[in-house]
């Protein structure tokens, strides 16, 4: 037991590594729970509120609200936070099981009459939801059937003191394992931790053939404590802030829930769904309280749901193009998208149809995705301006657009209206292949890098081989340049000068006062050439 950190992978301690990083908003001053979520929609950072509701509790919101914070969770850096994910799922560890009295989230214990989740803060989210909510709850069950584990992530709107809503409608594991349980007219026991580590969260929304709870050690790199709780038979992890303990009752889905505002910024339909049942509430003596900013329209981008779905679909995807070209560049999800629905990817072509091939195979790897932007290497996917330009100037529609019809999509997608599939779209947004150096193709901008001068006349320069005016300016070691546009007028009016269809300067043959022209020059419907 001494050699477990139970402060290595809670959350406040995590909380506290991100106020260091500057990545924290600190709300000291008491403020009613109606207040919370327009507070937390407002800024990009993470906040802290010190004294939430009239319980004056703690309550961290958007831990996981930006990649830099995933990063941080993953103890690396953002530019290896792919390879870094992908070692952690590649080498599996192990939970162990330490004692009740030795584990921080069973510090504090209520049971029977004293349980009382009225006194915890859910709090209303979005305008229209069908209650006040904990976004952050991550479920822990038995297969009764199997006797494996299994984890996922949930939402509980509060009812009364003992019972909450939640939402086991879409297809999961969970739902699989209820409904056979009420099919067998039994209750399913279940706990849920609320306040957790971010890659506790990443382990909830994994899947593993056999027993998921190890998922939690996995993804957090090192063997993770877990208690047995107290109530039923599920062990949890023993360095969460708070535990609710209880049963999903054998009726199955009885009572309406919802609305609820989801990932994609739209609402959630209320549906009929299970009733919890919380039969204990445990949690350490200085508990931090969590909530999610999981779904807003026109924010996505530093929610955290948004953000940790974003880096799985990107690491995916970049282990997809690793596997489809010889030169994957980067790829992008943006969180503006709704979720994972614009993908956007670079690299640099060898060969023609790279970009037809990248787009067939991540739709095929990857379901969530609906549409797929790819870009040359010369494009940084993560600017928006840049993606703009090369949408409105490589993309031609009847040329570079790929649809995909009855292609299964994600079920809270509304321009679905329902349906199980839909269209996704494809857009080739590269230069033709082997084309990218021609200059009607090549991006413009300034230079702005000069080296040293390498000749000491024009002259010189030209009889090394041809050269654009910038790249002579930058041979011959000038500041100016004015004085390069003259030398080459003297080559011309001797007879010396030619150019190509590029624009290059080269020394060739021609009428004096005249400048050769070499080779033909790109076509031109206005001009005639």
């Amino acid at each position: 037991m001494a050699e477990i950190d139970f402060e290595k992978y809670r959350l406040r301690t995590f909380v506290q590594k991100l106020i260091e990083m500057d990545e924290v908003e600190i709300h000291d001053q008491p403020l009613p729970l109606t207040k919370l979520s327009g507070i937390i929609e407002a800024t990009t950072k993470a906040i802290l509120f010190k004294n939430a509701g009239p319980e004056r509790v703690e309550l961290v919101a958007k831990v996981a609200g930006s990649r830099r914070r995933l990063a941080a969770a993953f103890n690396t850096s953002e530019d290896k936070l792919y390879d870094t994910y992908f070692a952690r799922k590649a080498n599996p560890q192990k939970v162990v099981e330490v004692p009740s009295d030795e584990a921080p989230v069973q510090a504090v214990r209520f049971t029977g009459d004293d349980i009382d989740l009225s006194r915890l803060p859910f709090h209303p989210q979005h305008e229209f939801d069908g209650s006040c909510y904990i976004s952050s709850a991550i479920d822990y069950t038995i297969d009764p059937v199997t006797g494996r584990s299994n984890i996922g992530c949930r939402r509980l709107s509060l009812r009364n003191r003992t019972e909450c809503g939640t939402n086991i409608t879409a297809p999961s594991d969970l739902k699989r394992i209820y409904t056979a349980a009420v099919g067998r007219g039994e209750r399913l026991p279940i706990s849920f931790t609320v306040g957790t580590h971010i890659l506790d969260f990443f382990a909830s929304t994994e899947r593993a053939p056999g027993d998921e709870l190890p998922l939690v050690a996995t993804l957090r790199g090192e063997t993770a404590p877990v208690v047995k709780s107290l109530t039923n038979n599920i062990r949890v992890p023993a360095d969460a802030e708070m535990v609710l303990e209880g049963y999903l009752d054998e009726r199955g889905y009885v009572e309406p829930e919802g609305p609820f505002g989801e990932y994609m910024g739209y609402y959630g339909a209320i549906h009929l769904d299970p009733v919890f049942h919380c039969t204990a509430i445990t949690m350490r003596r200085d508990v931090l309280h969590q909530t999610l900013l999981h779904g807003s329209a026109f924010v996505a981008r530093h929610g955290d749901s948004p953000n940790m779905t974003g880096l799985r679909v990107e690491a995916e995807a970049m282990r997809i193009l690793r596997n489809t070209v010889r030169e994957p560049i980067a790829v992008h999800l943006s969180m503006s998208g709704a979720s994972s629905n614009h993908l956007r990817v670079s690299f640099r072509q060898h060969s023609r149809g790279e970009a037809r091939r990248v787009i067939a195979a991540l739709f095929g790897g990857i379901m969530r995705i609906k549409h797929v932007f790819v870009y040359d290497e010369d494009i940084d996917v993560t600017n928006d301006d840049q993606c703009e330009w090369a949408l409105g100037t490589r993309f031609q529609a009847s040329d570079d657009l790929i649809v995909l019809e009855n292609m299964n999509g994600m079920p809270m997608d509304p321009s679905l209206q329902g349906r199980p599939t839909g269209a996704k779209a494809g857009f080739d947004c590269t230069r033709p292949f082997g084309r990218g150096a021609e200059i009607p193709l090549m991006r413009c901008a300034a230079k702005t890098e000069w080296g040293p001068a390498r000749f000491q006349t024009v002259e010189q320069a030209l009889e090394a081989g041809p050269l654009y005016y910038a790249a002579l300016v930058e041979a011959v070691g000038s500041d100016d340049g004015r004085e390069v546009a003259c030398a080459l007028d003297e080559l011309r009016q001797k007879g010396k000068l030619g150019r190509d269809r590029d624009g290059r300067y080269s020394l060739t043959s021609a009428q004096p006062g005249m400048t050769g022209i070499v080779g033909k020059l790109y076509h031109d419907p206005n001009h005639g050439l």
